[in-house]
């Protein structure tokens, strides 16, 4: 993993766009500004910027609107093939990076959560649970599956005003008798 996308998963802020734009495949600096009003503009095209040049993001489209070129983003790293490559060479060090930076980047969405002024966990729906279980390979590919499709269809913003961008991560440890 590289060191400009282990600091953007570190940083709270740019962890937010990035996962924005990979979740949207395609997006705008308006709707990013739209959807994180938070974020002061000039914070989120300064982010931007430094994500393009350090090859995280691309840009696909510019358009002019008005007198303002448009652009449009969208992530330009392929966490399949980098992820296979690791698997491929039983990479154990790369393994163990990425576990650290996604619960990095999971403990900073906590982190921006519980340092908002009014926060309500169980009405938010927020929370973690661990459940050990028992499993063969075949079981655990299944088990897969069976997540994805869940999550499948929720994976696009719906129209409702009630709809709110959540992150869904699921980690399986290894074997612990290994």
């Amino acid at each position: 993993m590289n060191k400009q996308l282990i600091e953007v998963i570190s940083n709270p802020i740019k962890n937010r766009v990035f996962l924005e734009i990979l979740s949207q495949g395609e997006t705008t600096a308006k709707h990013l500004i739209e959807k994180y009003q938070d974020i002061p503009q000039a914070t989120l095209y300064r982010y931007l910027k430094k994500m393009v040049a350090d090859g995280l993001i691309k840009i696909v489209e510019e358009r002019q609107v008005r007198n303002v070129t448009e652009k449009t983003y969208a992530v330009a790293i392929d966490f399949n093939t980098d992820i296979q490559k690791m698997i491929d060479e039983n990479d154990g060090e790369a393994y163990l990076a990425w576990i650290q930076q996604l619960s990095l980047g999971i403990i900073n969405e906590f982190k921006v959560y519980t340092e908002k002024e009014k926060i309500n966990i169980k009405g938010d729906g927020s929370g973690f649970r661990l459940r050990p279980f028992y499993a063969t390979r075949l079981e655990l590919e299944e088990l897969s599956k069976q997540i994805q499709a869940l999550v499948a269809p929720l994976q696009k913003k719906s129209d409702s005003k009630d709809s709110r961008a959540r992150t869904l991560a699921v980690v399986i440890t290894p074997p612990l008798d290994v």
